[in-house]
């Protein structure tokens, strides 16, 4: 069983994939493949498709047929964020890492309680958050048993020193 589909059989429902308009295909593929480490499963002339692993595609990247930028504005409908969820601490280490050799600018960085997230923007100006989840043991609570989420500055030095020359290193989280 697939890691998607045993969160399915748990929770009763998943994501597959988000498409998301772009004004230059070139550019958007280029952003994704290099700086958010994803393979290139499909393309044509007007469209990508990009994965992590054997999926089909988690992104869909379409060519705006408007003749408009195709860029996410208040006023275009869209995501506000689309979220990449890692698989490690050391893995989000690795990501930042990356950002930073792309030249990619952190627009935000945060500790949930739950969870530490990146915040970036791809050239068309979707925001994209790239997070992992801490173990459910370790997410804080309330005295009364509740999951307390936080919004506390992620430490980013701390971030990058995680899994020292592991996190310098390798493509994929």
């Amino acid at each position: 069983m697939t890691p998607n589909s045993e969160r399915k059989r748990r929770h009763g429902a998943g994501i597959g994939h988000v498409h998301l308009a772009v004004s230059d295909l070139d550019r958007a593929v280029a952003f994704y493949r290099d700086a958010l480490a994803l393979s290139v499963s499909g393309c044509s002339k007007t469209s990508a498709y990009l994965a992590v692993g054997d999926y089909h595609h988690h992104i869909g990247l379409i060519v705006s047929g408007s003749g408009s930028t195709g860029a996410a504005t208040a006023a275009s409908p869209g995501p506000c964020v689309a979220a990449l969820r890692l698989p490690t601490r050391v893995a989000l280490a690795q990501a930042a890492r990356r950002l930073q050799v792309c030249g990619v600018e952190v627009v935000g960085a945060s500790d949930h309680g739950v969870n530490e997230a990146l915040y970036i923007a791809d050239p068309d100006g979707h925001g994209i958050a790239l997070s992992w989840d801490r173990p459910r043991a370790d997410w804080p609570r309330t005295a009364n048993g509740e999951i307390a989420v936080v919004d506390l500055p992620l430490d980013l030095d701390s971030l990058l020193a995680c899994g020292g020359d592991a996190a310098r290193g390798g493509r994929r989280p």
